[in-house]
């Protein structure tokens, strides 16, 4: 067994390294730029034609008949379950999905949904057409729960950014059409999985009525998601969306910003190489890392908490998930960047032993003989 070795510390003034999530990008001068110059107008009364333009962009992108900006990428999960779901309907999702697990219930609250989670039967974030066919069951007496749709993620976030490819989306969401459920499409890094597949985002949206992208995580806009659907949705989710608080005035200033980040998508391709080097570089220093699809670095630790702040002690800015270590590479990081996180975290403690949940994190003093006590 090699001696224990310390996790090396920056300099108290050391920028830290923020690998929390991808949405802690500032906009680049190109978007500044685009924003300040943007042609506008009243959203709520005429439409802004800068947001429109946006609009049929990603609408295009998608494969949908037409697109709607909101504020945020919750807002559109919000809309297209309100659109959905009538109040008491049962909504499916896997287990550990964004609209079940990072919304606040409002699914249930706001949308009137009775969520049911299913298990990852088909691999990491992913259900199979059975499981799906299976929950939907067949129609019962008037007074028993009714399942009207299946809510997908694609990448799955808790699931480590896991990826579905395009033939096992159509089965799952052909296998629910054909239980009558409508499909809805959490495509916050759907971005993220058509570079990592090497497909078209629309290759992936085939069988969902409505589809929900995000602008600001890994694509770098300041703000900003869109959802997407069939004209008649998009009606009524401009409806539901000044209901919510989300009616935007000049919001071609966001939108153009939106713009300039769909032409950075293929450079995310960058944020999976260095997620999968950074991953590489923390197994080598013998910490317990799952291989990352795209662009989430998921790391099983025995003291969560623990080792949050032994990170963030060495200026490496990580987050939680599932119960893991999340770290995260983005369009703000440089190769340096990663060299620099991989020797401010270091090297799991030999001598701390493994845990049950893999490698125990270094303790401040492992190694060490135990201080005597005073006047013994």
């Amino acid at each position: 067994m090699r001696p224990p070795t310390r996790t090396r510390r920056p300099k108290a003034d050391a920028e830290p390294i923020d690998l929390r999530s991808d949405t802690v990008t500032v906009p680049t001068k190109q978007m500044r730029a685009a924003m300040a110059a943007a042609e506008v107008g009243d959203d709520v009364l005429d439409r802004d034609p800068t947001m429109r333009e946006l609009e049929v962009r990603v609408a295009g992108l998608l494969g949908a008949a037409d697109a709607m900006w909101t504020p945020s990428g919750s807002m559109g999960n919000l809309i297209a379950l309100m659109a959905h779901l009538s109040r008491g309907d049962t909504f499916l999702a896997p287990t550990g999905a964004h609209v079940l697990d990072a919304e606040l219930g409002t699914a249930a609250w706001l949308a009137g949904g009775m969520p049911r989670a299913l298990e990852h039967d088909a691999g990491p974030g992913k259900v199979s057409p059975d499981a799906v066919r299976r929950a939907a069951g067949t129609a019962g007496p008037y007074y028993t729960l009714r399942t009207t749709l299946l809510c997908l993620e694609n990448t799955h976030n808790a699931a480590g950014g896991a990826v579905t490819a395009p033939e096992e989306h159509a089965a799952v969401a052909a296998a629910a059409r054909a239980a009558g459920l409508a499909v809805h499409l959490d495509g916050a890094r759907l971005w993220h999985a058509a570079v990592a597949l090497g497909v078209p985002p629309a290759a992936l949206t085939v069988g969902a009525e409505t589809v929900q992208v995000c602008l600001s995580k890994g694509l770098g806009a300041p703000v900003g998601s869109v959802v997407a659907g069939s004209m008649e949705f998009t009606t009524e989710a401009r409806r539901l969306r000044k209901m919510l608080g989300g009616g935007v005035r000049q919001g071609g200033v966001l939108a153009a910003a939106g713009l300039v980040a769909l032409d950075r998508i293929d450079r995310l391709a960058e944020d999976h190489e260095r997620a999968t080097r950074l991953a590489d570089g923390l197994r080598e220093r013998g910490w317990q890392v799952q291989t990352p699809q795209t662009n989430i670095v998921l790391v099983t630790v025995a003291d969560l908490p623990g080792t949050l702040r032994r990170f963030d002690e060495s200026r490496v800015r990580a987050s939680a998930m599932s119960g893991k270590v999340r770290l995260m590479t983005h369009a703000d990081l440089s190769d340096a960047d990663i060299t620099a996180a991989l020797d401010r975290i270091g090297p799991i403690e030999p001598a701390a032993g493994t845990g049950p949940d893999g490698p125990r994190p270094l303790r401040r003093g492992a190694g060490r003989a135990p201080a005597r006590r005073a006047g013994r």
